[in-house]
């Protein structure tokens, strides 16, 4: 399909600036010993993300594919918990990450349906 290298790239972009997103949070957050354990977490699963999906462009088989955009996609969820916790402990004002969670779901929806759609899955449960 012509749309698919163009996606791709477009998904590596924006997982990237994800990414930066994510190490610039961590550099204005990391303070005391609660906001800075959070905020390790946050940047490893954050910063992960984009280097799982470009693992998963370069996967040699279909099982391969759907294990790394599976792992993409734990890492995701990850993230929007540690944001979570940083807004729910008063840490972060919500408003400051509500983009930030919103690229989560995003990115988090196109991940499980590239999943299924890789396992040959309708509406079923990946």
């Amino acid at each position: 399909m012509l749309n698919e290298p163009r996606r791709g790239e477009d998904l590596r972009r924006r997982t990237k600036q994800f990414a930066l997103r994510i190490i610039q949070l961590y550099c204005a957050v990391r303070g005391d010993d609660a906001a800075s354990v959070m905020g390790r977490q946050l940047l490893r699963s954050g910063t992960s993300v984009g280097a799982q999906y470009r693992e998963a462009c370069r996967a040699r088989s279909t099982a391969e594919f759907v294990s790394k955009i599976e792992s993409a996609s734990q890492e995701l969820d990850e993230t929007g918990y540690w944001l979570e916790l940083l807004v729910e402990s008063g840490l972060v004002p919500n408003l400051r990450l509500d983009e930030l969670q919103q690229e989560v779901n995003e990115l988090l929806a196109i991940f499980v349906a590239s999943a299924r759609t890789a396992k040959g899955e309708g509406e079923g449960k990946g």
